[in-house]
């Protein structure tokens, strides 16, 4: 864990970053992908939201994984990524018309099939609106990933995998979130490119 009064310099802020990123759960982040992986394979979606920064990297994320595993000029099949957090109009429907709480929710009741992905960002884990999106994709029978923080709070206990970063400073949780997305970009990106080759491959020796 990290305590911001630990902090008092550009050198410790980066001696406490190095250590929460070195204690990174990897065969979990690999878990994540692999869970990725087969939401493509198998044409599902993957639904992505969180509030604040975590809004914001989820709009990030599903930018790399929509655009980002897609290489000009061939004529795979994409990635179905989707932000929650990108059409304001209906936010701020549901928020005026139900409750914030319900912005995730009820977008997702109208949206995900059984088997989606439904991966949720909150440092905290305890947005109301977060949870209530998890316990909705879970009665629909989507997979669900968190990314949390501290402790987990209840975000965790509603995901099948969920990894926390161990550290209880917001600015070291929100760092470590955007490297483990550009992470499991990567390696979804890699397993996407290895499948084609090895399509290919088999292709030229039939």
């Amino acid at each position: 864990m990290s305590s911001p009064d630990q902090i008092q310099n550009a050198a410790s802020y980066f001696s406490v970053l190095e250590r929460s990123a070195s204690s990174l759960d990897w065969n979990q982040i690999d878990f994540i992908a692999r869970i990725l992986c087969c939401a493509y394979e198998e044409e599902k979606t993957t639904f992505l939201f969180g509030n604040g920064g975590s809004a914001a990297l989820a709009s990030h994320f599903a930018c790399d994984l929509a655009k980002g595993t897609w290489i000009p000029g061939d004529g795979r099949k994409r990635f179905r990524a989707v932000a929650l957090t990108d059409n304001l109009p209906i936010l701020t429907a549901w928020a005026n018309d139900s409750s914030y709480e319900d912005v995730f929710a009820e977008q997702l009741r109208g949206l995900i099939q059984p088997d989606d992905v439904a991966f949720a960002i909150s440092c905290s884990g305890n947005s109301r609106n977060v949870l209530k999106a998890l316990e909705v994709a879970r009665e629909a029978g989507a997979v669900t990933i968190g990314l949390g923080g501290f402790e987990g709070g209840f975000m965790k206990s509603l995901c099948d995998r969920a990894l926390i970063i161990s550290s209880d400073n917001m600015q070291i949780i929100e760092d470590l979130h955007l490297s483990v997305a550009h992470c499991l970009f990567t390696l979804v990106r890699n397993q996407i490119l290895q499948e084609d080759f090895k399509k290919v491959v088999a292709a030229r020796a039939s």
